[in-house]
């Protein structure tokens, strides 16, 4: 436990130093690495309950119905925890619908508003990524003034370490920008590719549910089918 106390004291003296010396700009990007870490925790529990590129299940129940075995696809959809079960149990259930473009669209659109649902948030990493080297850049700018203001003031009588530790306070922000910017746009990236292999998926399956290949149906199922 004393371990622990005096790491954590030291982590907390070294931070309360960087904020002292970054001023109000690296606060900022603290603020923003503590939302973006919160956000990406909330984003990877809702894709594992959501059992996002997790649809194994539904892939078995689509050659299922392309050959003509309802019944067990109907089981293998109940047997899935993947959010896409809804639009494609809907999709197949409208084999005998007469008006199927209407149908296929409001499967597209259910399908559409569960994909909205896991794209929120990711806007924000986005976000954060593009911003955060700027916020960085701004503080080395204005960190980059005083140590100039610094040195005219100084006149002839000028200390080059003075200087040098001004500039090195100044990239501190720019430092800092980037180390809260490279790993949420490498996390943003990997969710937004999860988001659209699955929106592919779906698409795939939806048009699959709506048209089965009846080369690969059973030729007794043909004629229910026509």
């Amino acid at each position: 436990m004393n371990d622990i106390a005096q790491i954590w004291g030291s982590m907390r003296a070294s931070l309360l130093e960087v904020i002292e010396i970054g001023g109000p700009v690296v606060v900022l990007l603290i603020a923003l690495s503590i939302i973006s870490a919160a956000t990406v925790l909330y984003k990877i529990w809702q894709f594992r309950r959501s059992g996002v590129g997790r649809h194994r299940r539904v892939s078995m129940a689509l050659e299922a119905y392309e050959r003509g075995d309802a019944k067990t696809a109907t089981a293998l959809l109940a047997q899935s925890n993947s959010y896409l079960v809804a639009p494609v149990q809907r999709a197949m259930s409208c084999a005998e619908v007469k008006d199927r473009a209407a149908a296929s669209d409001r499967c597209d659109a259910e399908a559409e508003a569960l994909f909205l649902r896991l794209e929120t948030g990711l806007g924000f990493l986005d976000l954060v990524a593009q911003l955060a080297p700027l916020i960085g850049l701004f503080g080395t700018v204005l960190g980059m003034i005083e140590a100039f203001q610094g040195l005219q003031a100084a006149g002839t009588s000028v200390d080059p370490t003075v200087l040098a530790g001004g500039i090195w306070v100044a990239l501190l922000t720019t430092a800092a920008g980037l180390a809260v910017a490279m790993p949420v746009a490498a996390i943003h990236g990997w969710l937004s590719g999860a988001v659209e292999r699955d929106r592919v998926f779906a698409n795939r399956a939806l048009r699959q549910a709506f048209a089965p290949d009846q080369q690969s149906a059973p030729r007794a199922a043909r004629p229910e089918a026509a």
